[in-house]
């Protein structure tokens, strides 16, 4: 009998992250770090655009259970479009999901999720009319490989 394993947060002190852009380039107000921080009152605000996105490379392989976004209603992505890779620039489609244009914590599970090492969240779109995405949390549930 397998012993099955519990997700837990994949992101860490040792996962690197990048976004498409900060708004007016102000990463002391609205910068990525804010996605992480646990802190409800701060935020990562990208500057307008469609196609916005949110890289995240891991230290190791993993396999990615849930992801887990909280926007601002009226600044969240209408479709999102999750991609992995184990190489660099090696991005591969693994779903696509439709978040709620609200402020409650969402959470999206992945079907049948292959080994990755980069995760890749494009906001195909915004349901801002400038393309404006505002993010306050975002945590990737999974487990770490061997």
């Amino acid at each position: 009998m397998q012993k099955s394993k519990m997700a837990v947060s994949l992101i860490c002190s040792n996962t690197q992250s990048r976004v498409s852009s900060v708004l007016n380039r102000d990463v002391k107000q609205f910068g990525k770090k804010y996605m992480f921080d646990a802190n409800e009152e701060t935020c990562w605000n990208s500057d307008q655009g469609d196609s916005q996105w949110v890289v995240l490379e891991f230290p190791q392989n993993v396999r990615v259970s849930e992801v887990k976004l909280q926007f601002q209603g009226g600044f969240s992505g209408r479709k999102c479009r999750l991609q992995g890779s184990l190489q660099e620039n090696d991005f591969t489609h693994i779903t696509d999901f439709y978040p709620e244009d609200d402020n409650s914590l969402q959470s999206f599970p992945i079907q049948e999720p292959p080994p990755i090492r980069r995760i890749k969240i494009v906001f195909e779109n915004s349901a801002d009319f400038f393309g404006r995405i505002i993010v306050y949390s975002l945590d990737i549930l999974g487990e770490r490989m061997q």
